[in-house]
């Protein structure tokens, strides 16, 4: 076993290798960059291991500084995590050339399987079945789609995780698609080819976990089911599918084998497939070979009792594997959530901010990967997924029950979050019977906005402010005759709601919207937790000021209230329905549009770029573009101003 490994990531990745290399008593050395030091404090990952180096401009993409920083700290072994350079030849053989170990597959297997043209011609030569579809540069994709017939997916030949892939469902809307996904796919992965296949409809996503070592043996740890995906990104993953059986699990297993066999792979891997149910039988297609530990790697390890990172660094230090393919078994379900920097109440686009409080669940058959600490800064320069957490039970009922409640018990203040939504979509009557596929989670419907106890308790808060010894100055509406109504126009999202309360906030009255008034009060506060009663039922929440913004949590959801003052509703309101905002921080990539420029409603004028993320913000009337800030490359806030469109007839 290596006694120094480099963990060339961050985030709750490198956390999670971290734990792994301390429990096996190997000395860790972590990267991190200028940015990451933005809230005062070093990152998670930074902190918990032996040793960080800073990494220059270029970050955790700059091989050159990732193999410096092992060479100086005395690594023998670099782990790449997943994402940055984690699938990435040219690194794995710069690493080879500098002396140092690359705990992953041989570089011939990255370039095989990385290429998806070039991995399903290899695994199709071994035999597993692969959808039809064209690729660059030996084919011409528009006709292609044409040969395959529309629906077809968009895909790059590089990279993963659902970057750069697109739906399109007509020929009209081909090379608008194609100019996109290419855009993306040189953007992240620093290849531009592309290729399509043909799609299916409602499809299930089962990928099969597969070990080899250098010495001929491979073996599969049976299948996770990924099918709860939102833009093609996974966020829900369990183990085993409850779609299989055990002779079809048998069949996919071998597959996964062969295809690893034909690629000639060393270490952890994922062999993904589209399945469906077609006559009783379950048929599957090859989609593609992760070379690399997966994001989802945790729900394997809970059901088999591997440690899969322990696994890579056993087969990288040249031993061979310790079990085989009859001593595999699969005990009980384990189901994972990922936590994202996301704002469901916003289409799901990125977000950012600092985090203010943070609640992580501790509970039996309960696993939290994450990379926060309070404090921790999160930005738009890096995934959106901040942490997973990971319940595991003897049945599938049982580990969703305790997936529920764990996420019920986390509470993160200050990054909008999709925990609510996570819990919502458990509940969804598919998801508890086990029906997925892979458009399930887009049909499901947000949860709906703030509760009125959360807005009430929020008011309260608002409404408990020190006081000095003038009675005057007590806000409890005293007047003579009848105590007055104090007002508070509370923001959450789009939607400003009135409450009112009268009275002090330790006895008070309190009307949400056009409800009728119920007693409330404040019963306690004990650091960032406060305790509200209203209408006689009291809730506890966590709570956070910064400040103009209140936020408050409760079972999962964490909701940010804005005091919607007349300086706000009249910028809201200024440019009429014409003004146009940026959905979510993040970076403007281009401006389509020029200032004085005639535009039509749904007309293309900008794109903002956030953690690999394009979103076209379009003109929301017929006009004129009469003024436009937005500039290329220019970072900007939620919400800032990106372009006013006037109406013509209202110009002077």
């Amino acid at each position: 076993m290596f006694a120094t490994v480099l963990v060339a990531n961050r985030g709750e990745i490198a956390v999670r290798i971290i734990r792994t290399l301390r429990r096996l008593g190997v000395r860790s050395v972590a990267v991190y960059t200028e940015d990451e030091l933005a809230g005062g404090a070093p990152p998670r990952h930074v902190r918990d291991a032996d040793a960080a180096v800073r990494l220059p401009r270029g970050g955790y993409l700059d091989a050159e500084a990732i193999v410096e920083a092992a060479l100086r700290t005395g690594a023998e072994a670099v782990h790449p995590g997943y994402g940055f350079l984690a699938e990435n030849a040219a690194f794995a053989r710069r690493c080879a050339r500098a002396g140092l170990v690359f705990v992953g597959p041989p570089p011939g297997a990255i370039e095989a399987m990385g290429d998806k043209i070039r991995a399903k011609a290899t695994v199709a030569a071994a035999g597993v079945p692969v959808l039809p579809g064209g690729a660059e540069p030996d084919d011409d994709l528009a006709e292609a789609a044409r040969r395959i017939g529309f629906p077809v997916l968009v895909k790059p030949s590089a990279g993963g995780g659902g970057k750069g892939m697109l739906l399109v469902r007509s020929a009209e809307e081909l090379p608008a698609a194609l100019e996109s996904a290419r855009r993306t796919a040189r953007a992240a992965f620093g290849d531009g080819t592309l290729l399509v296949e043909r799609y299916v409809d409602r499809p299930r996503h089962i990928e099969i976990q597969v070990l080899a070592d250098a010495y001929g043996s491979v073996v599969h740890l049976g299948e996770r089911e990924c099918s709860l995906q939102r833009r093609h990104q996974k966020i829900v993953e369990e183990a085993p599918s409850p779609l299989l059986d055990p002779e079809t699990r048998a069949r996919m297993g071998a597959a996964a084998v062969e295809a690893a066999r034909a690629a000639g792979y060393v270490g952890a891997g994922t062999v993904e497939f589209i399945a469906h149910e077609t006559g009783g039988r379950v048929e599957f297609f090859f989609l593609e070979m992760n070379t690399r530990l997966q994001v989802e790697h945790p729900v394997t390890e809970a059901v088999t009792g591997i440690d899969l990172v322990e696994a890579q660094l056993r087969v990288a230090a040249g031993e061979p594997l310790w079990f085989t393919q009859d001593e595999v078994r699969l005990a009980g379900h384990a189901i994972e959530a990922r936590v994202y920097a996301e704002d469901p109440a916003r289409g799901f686009l990125p977000t950012g901010g600092t985090v203010l409080v943070l609640r992580e669940p501790e509970a039996a058959g309960v696993r939290v990967d994450s990379g926060l600490l309070p404090g921790t800064v999160v930005g738009t320069g890096f995934d959106p997924m901040l942490a997973k957490v990971i319940a595991h039970g003897p049945d599938r009922a049982e580990a969703l029950r305790r997936l529920d409640a764990a996420l019920a018990a986390t509470t993160v203040l200050g990054v909008p979050t999709n925990v609510a939504y996570l819990r919502s979509l458990l509940a969804d009557p598919a998801v508890v019977s086990g029906a997925l596929d892979t458009g399930l989670a887009e049909r499901h419907t947000p949860a709906p906005g703030p509760r009125d106890d959360a807005l009430a308790a929020a008011a309260l808060l608002l409404h408990d402010r020190p006081v000095g010894t003038d009675p005057w100055d007590i806000p409890d509406g005293w007047r003579i005759g009848e105590r007055a109504w104090t007002r508070y126009r509370l923001r959450d999202g789009e939607a400003a709601v009135e409450v009112r309360v009268r009275g002090l906030a330790g006895a008070a009255e309190v009307a949400v919207g056009d409800g009728a008034a119920v007693p409330a009060r404040l019963l306690g506060r004990r650091g960032d937790e406060v305790t509200a009663e209203l209408g006689g039922v009291a809730r506890r929440y966590a709570w956070a000021r910064d400040g103009d913004v209140l936020w408050l949590g409760a079972g999962g959801a964490a909701w940010r209230f804005e005091l919607a003052g007349e300086r706000r509703e009249r910028a809201a309101g200024r440019a009429g329905g014409g003004a146009v905002r940026s959905p979510m921080p993040g970076t403007v990539l281009l401006v389509k549009v020029a200032e004085g420029e005639r535009v039509t409603r749904g007309q293309p004028l900008v794109i903002v770029e956030a953690m690999k993320m394009e979103h076209v913000v379009t003109a929301p009337i017929d006009g004129v573009v009469t003024e436009l800030p937005a500039r290329a490359g220019r970072p900007v806030e939620l919400d800032a101003l990106l372009a006013v469109v006037e109406p013509e007839e209202e110009r002077p």
